[in-house]
């Protein structure tokens, strides 16, 4: 059964109700979702479910699930699940979901930033990285450094566009990252904007405003092989 992905139109939901329609092997399906599951170099949402008697059930993943739509919440080990059709209340790890957020808008910035094909991509609470097919002499820390805190304090509003099929195929362009394909017979795609700086497909979660990405360092660049050369971002002090 798919499930209802709420984060889609509001990714600052950090509360919601849902019903089960599946539990077992440590993994509950729900009929709508504020947690994110893993993909697109985003990890899974953390947080916990809040079952009609109080009980409080810790969530420590987020994944697909095998049939089209579903999302599955992982469980801490041997905990008790909720059965099919019980209600609970979804709570997720705010301040790591937002870190999230910031550290994958970021990442679009230096895509624009750095301009190259990206081979790659990774986000954690605390750094994240892309990787570019591109000279390693072309990349330089300080102005990617500089770039990126430039634009992002410009207080640039992030929008959410959705594109059909048809059209992605007359914009190829919009695709950047070579190693992900945006997913396709929905009929619709959908798109980050970054006005006047970027445009691509991404089905992650992303701040408001850019303004929220905060002030970020480049700690590395490394080269990865002959089409992968590493850029990896933290929090700035």
């Amino acid at each position: 059964m798919a499930t209802e992905l709420l984060f889609r139109a509001d990714a600052y939901l950090q509360t919601a109700t849902a019903r089960v329609t599946a539990a077992g092997d440590g993994r509950i399906e729900l009929d709508r979702t504020i947690f994110y599951s893993t993909g697109g170099g985003q990890p899974g949402d953390t947080g916990v479910l809040v079952r009609s008697g109080g009980e409080r059930l810790r969530i420590i993943d987020t994944r697909k699930g095998d049939a089209p739509g579903a999302v599955l919440h992982v469980a801490e080990p041997g905990a008790a699940l909720p059965a099919a059709g019980e209600a609970v209340e979804l709570e997720i790890d705010w301040p790591r979901r937002h870190a999230l957020m910031r550290l994958h808008t970021a990442l679009h910035v230096i895509s624009c930033v750095v301009v190259a094909p990206v081979t790659g991509g990774q986000i954690a609470p605390d750094k994240a990285r892309l990787d570019f097919d591109i000279d390693m002499a072309l990349l330089d820390a300080a102005h990617i450094e500089r770039e990126l805190n430039a634009i992002s304090a410009r207080g640039l509003a992030t929008e959410t566009v959705w594109i059909t099929d048809a059209e992605l195929d007359e914009r190829p362009e919009l695709v950047k990252t070579m190693s992900v394909q945006p997913p396709r017979g929905a009929g619709r795609i959908r798109l980050l904007r970054i006005p006047g700086v970027d445009l691509q497909p991404c089905g992650g979660t992303h701040v408001r405003n850019t303004a929220e990405i905060g002030t970020l360092r480049v700690v590395r660049i490394r080269n990865e092989g002959r089409r992968n050369k590493r850029v990896e971002i933290a929090f700035g002090a």
